[in-house]
């Protein structure tokens, strides 16, 4: 094991695997990917790395290659500050992907992260994860490596998944769309997993994380973000010069007015359709001010995604019908660096900025727009609640009322008094809660409480050297996968016992050490060079079985067995199984699915009384739970670290439910054909699982055959 101090610097790696991440002109609003996200991390990276007591940050994000984008993103290593890099890793095909698109891939982005982080000269100190893509591969790395794991939600399933059905979408609609099912059980098995949850809001905490089964308060706190008060400040005498202002001027019939600013992608949640028509309802709005809707970039709508194109297609249609020509504006194109310079252009025209969104998870420009002198309007729905109560700089809206929409601008308009002091207020406050070396700070803070007294797992060498040379290795269960077919059985292991020299050969299987041994000999099967007994809660290794003793103190981590047996003996249709199945880390029962509660009600009932762990359900009638560590797939990439075979050179076969995380990621992934293939359904979309025809042992020999295997 190694121990960490308090004392040492810290290594922090950051995760946050979609949209466009560079060090310089971030794309913001080029889609719903690349937006407020992408500046916190880039952000949070550089202000970490200026502390004291830091050795080095990684920002770690997806490797892409595609000529649709700036080869920028096909860097592996990019420096972003003096002790920050950005990393990128490859997962799935080299183009670029919306998030939707990324489900599948996760799991080769884990297994090539943590690849990563075990060539470094060590392990880092902290991984924090952004998002559900990112809490997914952070909670594999935490469980593979010990390491504390931080998250930050940026928006999250649950409460999107809510207001997408207010607004008349079905559920089948919404997880067509948005892999809804999929997001959620990350986002649960996150924050399950998650040491320390920080969010930017209080409001997130109380009316957003409250809506999961892992709702745990205690662990989580808030830390605002910050913004960059050298970037944006206040209009100078000298105002600025952007080639921003021409193309307003090609809109505007009086640019002198007063500016009511809008800035976000043209995305429907974020509700500037409905902002344009409370312009477009109020005569008494129109007079007052221009209105300035900063949507993106574009050269043609008709080459956008359905999403802009349908919103900028409603902006202007709008517009048409309340004939706002001359009163507003729908610039085509702006840059990053124009940003601040529009903020200073709408505080000098004694203007206003509005966020109008359905929800806003936190609201980073409505603190640039506050550092840059404009007092707000924004809704009422996520973070605008927190920044607005702590700079005093403006007023809260229903975002579905217009009326109160355009009452709320009037009321700071025709109020000169008003204006000038939520402006004062907003310059002082946000200089006073949201500055990013503050929240460095508090959060290297929360962090160091962390880490006295973790231990993580070392990279220790395997306790016997036979077969050291190999570097090709199968892994196989045992029932319905090796075993079922006596003649395809000999055949393998004919072939197992031509070519031992060059491979290793290993089990997986939920059958205890005893078990496993009478069936290797009854059915003459060579003792394989590593045994994963008990679902892959205990490691031996042949020829003397010696038990690995570290894996077993990995695994113990939160491990409560007489609590989980109180709760799980009382629920109807599931009976113990008999104490040869049981063992120290494995709790097993007989699963009858006429009468026990579906594998999904009672993965909710764990994690509500804060149970981390991890359920497996196994040929439709054997319900085992372990610790969150342990799994066949766990174990498997143990032991591959610990013999030094890359998972690409790993024949990995299984039949069933509980070989699923085995087969994932960048295991040379096989499932034979049998009656409980269908557990594994969900990874026929995956490119490195191979379902083969045959079954059993045959099955894995046409795998072989499908991988060249041999010739690897």
């Amino acid at each position: 094991m190694i121990e960490t101090t308090e004392t040492e610097p810290l290594h922090i790696v950051l995760i946050s695997i979609h949209g466009l991440i560079r060090t310089h002109d971030l794309e913001l609003g080029r889609d719903a990917d690349t937006g407020g996200q992408t500046k916190y991390v880039v952000e949070l990276a550089k202000a970490l790395a200026i502390q004291p007591n830091i050795e080095r940050v990684d920002l770690v994000t997806r490797l892409v290659i595609n000529s649709g984008v700036d080869a920028d993103y096909a860097l592996p290593v990019e420096p972003l500050a003096d002790k920050a890099q950005i990393i990128r890793i490859a997962a799935g095909p080299e183009a670029y992907l919306p998030k939707e698109e990324l489900w599948d891939y996760l799991d080769s982005f884990a297994d090539n992260l943590l690849n990563w982080l075990h060539r470094q000269p060590r392990l880092p100190d902290i991984l924090h994860t952004h998002y559900a893509d990112a809490g997914y591969v952070g909670v594999r790395l935490a469980r593979a490596t010990g390491l504390p794991l931080i998250h930050t939600g940026h928006s999250l399933g649950r409460d999107k998944c809510r207001r997408m059905l207010a607004q008349g979408m079905t559920m089948e609609a919404v997880e067509q769309r948005y892999h809804m099912s999929r997001r959620i059980d990350a986002e649960e098995d996150t924050l399950s997993n998650a040491d320390l949850v920080i969010t930017s809001t209080r409001n997130e905490i109380e009316d957003q994380y409250e809506l999961y089964d892992c709702y745990t308060p205690e662990k989580m706190t808030v830390i605002p973000p910050g913004t960059d008060l050298e970037q944006f400040h206040p209009p100078t005498a000298v105002a600025d010069d952007l080639d921003f202002i021409k193309d307003l001027n090609k809109f505007l019939n009086q640019p002198d007015k007063p500016m009511i600013l809008a800035l976000s992608r043209p995305d429907q949640r974020k509700n500037i359709v409905g902002l344009l028509e409370a312009y477009g309802q109020s005569a008494d709005l129109q007079a007052a001010a221009n209105l300035v809707i900063v949507a993106g970039n574009r050269n043609d709508i008709r080459e956008l995604g359905d999403g802009p194109q349908e919103v900028l297609t409603e902006l202007l249609l709008v517009a048409d019908c309340y004939d706002l020509y001359g009163k507003v504006a729908l610039p085509k194109h702006h840059t990053p660096e124009e940003v601040a310079g529009i903020f200073r252009l709408a505080a000098a025209s004694r203007g206003i900025f509005i966020n109008p969104a359905l929800t806003e998870p936190f609201g980073l420009t409505l603190l640039e727009a506050a550092a840059s002198g404009l007092p707000l309007v924004a809704t009422e729905n996520g973070g605008p609640v927190d920044i607005i109560g702590n700079c005093r700089n403006g007023l809260l809206v229903d975002p579905l009322d217009k009326a109160a929409i355009a009452q709320a601008l009037l009321t700071i308009l025709e109020d000169p008094p008003l204006w000038r002091q939520f402006s004062a207020q907003g310059l002082e406050n946000v200089a006073r809660f949201y500055a990013w070396d503050a929240h460095a700070r508090a959060y290297l803070r929360q962090v160091r409480q962390l880490l006295p007294g973790r231990k993580c797992v070392a990279k220790t060498p395997p306790p016997t050297q036979t077969g050291r040379y190999r570097k090709l290795a199968i892994f196989t269960a045992i029932d319905n996968t090796l075993l079922g077919d006596d003649e395809g059985l000999a055949e393998f292991v004919k072939l197992l016992r031509e070519r031992r020299k060059r491979i290793l050969f290993g089990i997986a299987t939920g059958r205890n050490l005893y078990a496993v041994l009478a069936i290797l000999k009854a059915h003459r099967i060579p003792t394989p060079d590593i045994l994963m007994t008990s679902l892959g809660t205990e490691i031996y290794y042949a020829p003397q079985l010696i038990a690995d003793i570290a894996w077993s103190y990995h695994i113990d981590y939160m491990w409560s067995p007489q609590a989980l047996r109180r709760l799980i003996d009382g629920l109807p249709g599931l009976t113990p199984q008999g104490k040869n199945e049981q063992s120290r880390f494995k709790i097993s029962y007989y699963y009858d699915s006429a009468v026990a509660p579906p594998l999904e009600d009672i993965l909710s009932l764990l994690r509500q009384q804060e149970f981390t762990v991890n359920p497996i359900l196994s040929f439709g009638q054997f319900l085992d739970i372990v610790p969150a560590r342990a799994s066949k797939g766990q174990a498997l990439r143990y032991v591959a670290r610990q013999w030094n075979i890359p998972l690409e050179r790993i024949l990995a076969t299984g039949g069933s439910g509980g070989d699923a995380d085995m087969l994932r990621g960048n295991t040379l992934g096989v499932v034979v054909a049998n009656r409980h293939s269908e557990e594994l359904s969900l990874l026929e979309d995956s490119e490195q699982v191979y379902f083969a025809r045959q079954s059993h042992a045959r099955g894995i020999m046409e795998a072989c055959e499908h991988y060249d295997f041999f010739n690897r």
